[in-house]
């Protein structure tokens, strides 16, 4: 199967075929030029979404993805990324491997096919000129031969002829014989030009134009095995991705699969345990009783009504005073005293963790600095040993600074771990407004009454507290109101040092006048006298409902357990 011998005679199809066939190579290029348009848009694409959705650092959506259904949703985003890198792969490997190879080889493709068809034309235009010379050979020889015969002719006529002169004859016979020789010698150049024809031809359809169609039939089929090849080369390139992507999609399962909804229950009772025990029973409250006492509403209304404390300012009544309201509404106090006991446990050790990263940081500085002195002092020349002593002494007392402070922080959290209740204590009514006043920055302290010192929420705890109220103006003096009248007694369980406004001190065992019930807020508003009133926390006292008491300000004296 050969071109040349079976297509000897369509040079002009073979040229448009030929010119087809590099149409359709260029329109393959096309297609995977856009395909690789296309992975990168997709690819780009892919990195958006995930960066889109991706936590933003320093935020709190940061801290939601320590929960394992969130970090499966990280990893999600993160192997997303790699797998819009593979298609980033596609794109690249298409491009280097087949849209730059392609285009390279039609332009060598072109530069072939024209030197082919040129050396076709050129073969096939010599052809035609050894034609049109035979066919000027032919048409002289003919020519000569009727010359030659119409000389013979007139010769045979004049020679019968008697009227017509001898020399006259020999001149025609003459003639005819040159005429006769003239055709002689046009047959033998027609005869030689004939030869040399059918010799050209013969060379031309059998060897010449065989020779240049198979030329371009190599390189047609050279073009075509390329075009497979580079099909091929297009499936290749996908594959090779294939176990990647296929990897990606695996660590999306695994990160599916290490989802642990238990893990992430746990998770939310440590981000938001408070630490202390469920209020108990709500005490009757007796109105029957004609006696002249402030009404109260029910201990948890504020809290069950609308989830929210609102205490309200601006009265000069003796109503509720707010013990640890402080005038400033900064930042919260250091030692976050105004979280719950577990909270505040977390804060303080996340705190003396960060103390000890950069104690550690300023000591590596100082190590630094050292040996740069002790090279210093070894080779002078190299720099002045004592340009790096103030230095040293500043990282010294940055160290000494941040060591006081994680002693601080230490004793802080060794004295919250110290007094967590433990689990088996009997609970007691305490504030069911926590949620509402932890949102406020306002910390209950209401705790066991039977626990122990160690094991109560102590008022150093909440001393420095800080509760964000609404920007309203109340009165917080308490003159010129006459006293309300008391409700009871109580015995103090344990020693309360009330440094904070509207707060009293009392000593272990100290009886005192009660003249305020606790409103839910965790707090009890008591009297020592005519001139010392304040509030403590309910934890700290056990309290004597007296329905018949009377406003009378006799000394208590001091029980000892």
């Amino acid at each position: 199967m050969s071109w040349g011998t079976e297509l000897w005679d369509q040079f002009d199809n073979l040229e448009k075929h030929t010119q087809w066939g590099i149409d359709v190579l260029e329109k393959y290029i096309k297609f995977v030029k856009e395909r690789t348009e296309i992975e990168l848009s997709y690819a780009k694409q892919l990195r958006n979404l995930s960066k889109k959705y991706q936590p933003k650092k320093n935020s709190k959506e940061e801290e939601e993805y320590r929960y394992t259904s969130t970090r499966a949703f990280l990893a999600t985003l993160n192997e997303m990324n790699d797998y819009a890198g593979q298609h980033e792969v596609i794109s690249e490997n298409m491009t280097s491997l087949i849209t730059a190879e392609l285009t390279r080889y039609v332009q060598e493709l072109k530069q072939e096919r024209k030197s082919h068809f040129h050396d076709g034309r050129k073969a096939q235009q010599h052809i035609e000129t050894c034609w049109k010379q035979l066919e000027a050979s032919k048409r002289r020889f003919e020519r000569d031969c009727k010359e030659a015969d119409r000389a013979q002719q007139y010769f045979e006529k004049m020679d019968a002829d008697i009227n017509v002169t001898k020399a006259d004859v020999e001149k025609a016979r003459q003639q005819a014989q040159l005429r006769h020789q003239m055709a002689e010698d046009s047959k033998a150049e027609y005869s030689s030009t004939l030869q040399k024809f059918n010799s050209e031809q013969h060379e031309h359809y059998y060897t010449h134009i065989p020779n240049i169609f198979q030329k371009i039939q190599e390189m047609e089929e050279r073009r075509i095995v390329r075009i497979g090849e580079s099909m091929k080369t297009f499936a290749e390139v996908d594959r090779q991705v294939i176990p990647i992507i296929g990897k990606c999609l695996d660590e999306i399962t695994k990160a599916a699969e290490s989802v642990d909804h238990k893990n992430d229950s746990q998770m939310v009772i440590e981000a938001f345990k408070s630490g202390f025990e469920p209020p108990g029973d709500v005490d009757f409250e007796d109105f029957t009783q004609p006696m002249k006492r402030t009404v109260s509403e029910s201990s948890l209304s504020n809290s069950r009504g609308d989830g929210k404390s609102e205490p309200k300012f601006g009265s000069k009544s003796k109503g509720k005073l707010w013990p640890f309201i402080k005038k400033n509404k900064g930042a919260g106090p250091e030692d976050f005293s105004n979280l719950p006991p577990e909270q505040r446990r977390k804060k303080l050790q996340q705190k003396v963790d960060e103390l000890n990263r950069d104690i550690q940081k300023e000591m590596d500085s100082r190590d630094a600095l050292t040996k740069m002195k002790d090279v210093y002092i070894k080779n002078p020349q190299m720099g002045d040993a004592a340009s790096v002593d103030h230095r040293l002494a500043e990282l010294g007392q940055n160290i000494e600074k941040l060591r006081l402070e994680v002693q601080k922080f230490e004793g802080w959290l060794a004295e919250v771990e110290g007094r967590l209740p433990a689990r088996s204590e009997q609970p007691r009514r305490q504030s069911g407004v926590y949620e509402a006043q932890n949102a406020s920055g306002v910390n209950s302290c209401a705790q066991d009454r039977e626990s122990s010192p160690d094991g109560s929420y102590t008022e150093e705890q909440s001393q420095e507290t800080e509760m964000k109220v609404p920007a309203t103006d109340f009165d917080d003096e308490f003159d010129d109101e006459e006293p309300l009248p008391t409700i009871g007694t109580c015995k103090a369980l344990y020693t309360f040092e009330g440094q904070n406004e509207g707060t009293i001190s009392v000593a272990e065992g100290e009886m005192l006048y009660v003249i305020e019930e606790d409103k839910g807020d965790g707090w009890t508003r008591i009297r020592r006298n005519e001139d010392e009133e304040g509030y403590v926390p309910t934890s700290y006292v056990e309290v004597y409902l007296d329905k018949n008491a009377k406003d009378v300000h006799k000394p208590l004296q001091k029980i000892s357990e």
